[in-house]
């Protein structure tokens, strides 16, 4: 009897263990697609990195005026809050969009510190080539992330 009840103990885990390892859940499930209130969330986030996008231009004005100390500046001043925000914005994005984003953002940040040194060496060659390649990067990072219709 006892020898029953021993197996019977055994199949009773054996049968639990199984039950509960194919047990059906709620599985998380990521999305793949925007909604639009998440685009509506992400523009939020889009606004102020776009507006630094457009004042681009500005900085293209000190580098050709060879204005190095302004150059400093506002990569510092006007775009230092950027770093975060494109950060927030990576985070933001589905996770198939994040890590592109996050390294665009990454090689963006590089140009600026790489105009910022030529800056600070008085090299405008190296300034101009930076800043086109930093465009690039800025541009390509507000591409992948969706638009409000």
């Amino acid at each position: 009897m006892s020898s029953l009840r021993s197996i019977l103990s055994v199949l009773l885990v054996a049968i639990t263990i199984f039950c509960v390892s194919c047990g059906g859940g709620p599985q998380a499930v990521i999305p793949t697609t925007y909604s639009p209130e998440k685009i509506e969330q992400l523009q939020i986030f889009v606004e102020p990195i776009a507006e630094a996008r457009s004042n681009m231009s500005v900085l293209k004005g000190f580098i050709a005026e060879q204005n190095w100390i302004d150059t400093g500046t506002y990569i510092h001043g006007p775009l230092g809050a950027l770093r975060q925000q494109m950060t927030s914005l990576s985070r933001s994005l589905l996770t198939k969009d994040q890590k592109p984003a996050a390294e665009l953002a990454k090689e963006f940040f590089g140009h600026l510190e790489s105009i910022d040194a030529a800056a600070k060496d008085r090299n405008s060659a190296v300034a101009q080539r930076q800043y086109r390649e930093a465009l690039k990067d800025f541009d390509a990072f507000l591409d992948i992330v969706p638009q409000a219709s």
